[in-house]
């Protein structure tokens, strides 16, 4: 049931995350109210790091910024790692 629980937390992450790059980048388009970086970095480290990745490619959104070029792969490969070893049989 825990498993269930964590896989569909990470689901909706990484939905969250795709999503709001996606919403991001039709404000910028339209020069209206911005979702802060801020908010997009805090939905990639609390799981959506891979659904955030993947939007900001898909959009092309974000793509000019080192931080995020570089930042929302680092913290899916650290979440990927802690994962990996949670499940690793010791």
């Amino acid at each position: 049931m825990i498993e269930n629980i964590g896989i569909a937390y990470a689901i909706i992450m990484n939905i969250i995350g795709y999503t709001l790059m996606g919403v991001d980048k039709k404000r910028a388009i339209r020069g209206a109210y911005r979702i802060s970086e801020a908010s997009l970095f805090m939905v990639a480290i609390f799981g959506g790091a891979l659904g955030s990745t993947i939007g900001m490619h898909h959009f092309r959104h974000k793509t000019k910024h080192w931080y995020f070029r570089l930042g929302l792969p680092f913290i899916f490969l650290i979440q990927l790692a802690i994962l990996i070893y949670i499940n690793s049989p010791l």
